[in-house]
């Protein structure tokens, strides 16, 4: 290269340069964070070796992540077998900070309170009297300032998540359009963050479940996750290499209106047999009042006449659990995901709706063998729409540690 032709970086802008730095701080910063998630107590000198930065690096990120309370130094030291001070290891301060997660479904809300491993500390449900956006979101604020006045002095809290169904524009914090609620692009983040004073992060339920599962869940160690939320809304989320695919506006997952095989049901949409019709907890709840097994429309009242004995009951929970296992089996063919991971009543609570969507699954896919090995429940079964709020907003923590955090360092910011 001559002495007049000008290196790569010269010719890169200044903003460009620092964009880079930011970036790769940004994902070291992330390395270091997550790996002392997954393998506290552990030492810096581990730290380092797992995400090849070096020593310095991680003491620098390790001290800065001790003042705003992400981490703390470990009761007790590890042992070096060389010679000099014995290691002393870092873990996750889980009793400082917390976050709040809303996931708005059809009949309430459930608002809650999560430690920084995903733990659920606290959870409420609110029912709803009506959903008319501005007023449901200021009983959620209130709900969450209710839970958080309950907790310890000095607890801080974080930031906000809030999941739901239906279509839902992470960037913007919008709920474009969510049918059953009777949504139309409802600016949920801004409006909670007014009422909180809190950051406050948006994102489909299924998409959040999918974040929850790659930091917390069983599924962590997949390379590639199909995460399926049934519910009284049908969708899902597709990871792959620790991302999850988002698509234009954040509409991909919308798998409503996927054909189902042997589907009965006449969508709203003209056709018949669309997945969300077929296999909704609306559709449970009418199937379960025509066949006299309940008179209400609350799904685990299915659920507990099942428990009970009731052949009907059980029949519905199955033939669904098969229908599904339909879906599954399709996805597993046109994704080839390492794991799907399923939310779905009948599923997490009974195994013989978990057999019979795993064989109804091996009948329709043609590249799984083992399905019993692909085809797992969520890995939160009491707490799943409470994980799925709280996971929205603990995903942007440990992609941007510093950034999500920057607040706390703030000496204006109030602590509980």
């Amino acid at each position: 290269m001559s002495q007049d032709t000008p290196s790569p970086v010269a010719t890169l802008p200044v903003h460009g340069l620092r964009a880079a730095d930011s970036a790769r701080r940004r994902t070291s910063a992330s390395a270091v964070l997550r790996s002392v998630l997954e393998h506290g107590p552990v030492a810096r000198s581990t730290v380092a070796r797992l995400t090849g930065l070096s020593a310095a690096s991680v003491t620098d990120y390790c001290a800065h992540f001790m003042q705003l309370g992400l981490i703390r130094e470990a009761p007790g030291p590890l042992r070096s077998n060389s010679v000099g001070r014995p290691h002393i290891p870092v873990d996750l301060d889980d009793a400082r900070l917390l976050v709040g997660g809303v996931h708005v479904a059809v009949p309430y809300t459930t608002v809650a309170l999560l430690d920084l491993r995903g733990r659920v500390v606290e959870e409420r449900r609110l029912s709803h009297d009506g959903t008319e956006p501005g007023r449901l979101l200021a009983r959620a604020a209130d709900g969450l300032g209710a839970l958080l006045a309950a907790q310890a002095p000095g607890t801080t809290p974080l930031s906000v998540g809030v999941a739901t169904g239906g279509w839902v524009d992470r960037d913007s914090g919008t709920v474009v359009a969510h049918d059953l609620l009777g949504w139309r692009d409802v600016a949920v983040r801004d409006a909670l963050a007014r009422h909180t004073g809190l950051p406050v992060h948006v994102d489909s339920h299924s998409r959040a479940l999918a974040n929850g599962e790659r930091l917390f869940g069983h599924a962590r160690a997949r390379q590639s996750v199909l995460h399926l939320f049934v519910g009284n809304v049908v969708d899902a989320a597709f990871a792959i290499n620790d991302q999850v695919h988002y698509g234009p506006r954040s509409q991909a997952g919308a798998i409503a209106h996927l054909p189902v095989p042997g589907g009965t049901q006449r969508c709203h949409c003209g056709r018949t047999g669309c997945l969300q019709t077929e296999v909704s907890e609306l559709t449970l709840c009418r199937q379960a009042r025509d066949a006299g097994v309940i008179a209400d429309r609350d799904p685990m009242l299915v659920l507990q006449a099942a428990r009970d004995g009731d052949p009907a009951a059980v029949r519905l929970l199955v033939e669904r659990a098969r229908l599904v296992g339909r879906a599954v089996g399709l996805l597993l063919d046109l994704l080839n995901p390492d794991a799907v991971v399923v939310v779905e009543l009948g599923v997490i609570h009974r195994p013989d709706c978990l057999a019979a969507l795993r064989e109804e699954a091996a009948a329709y896919t043609s590249t799984v063998v083992d399905v019993a090995e692909a085809v797992i429940p969520t890995s939160f079964p009491a707490t799943v729409l409470a994980t799925a709020g709280g996971s929205v907003a603990l995903d942007v923590l440990y992609r941007d540690p510093l950034g999500a955090s920057a607040a706390l360092a703030s000496p204006d910011r109030v602590r509980g």
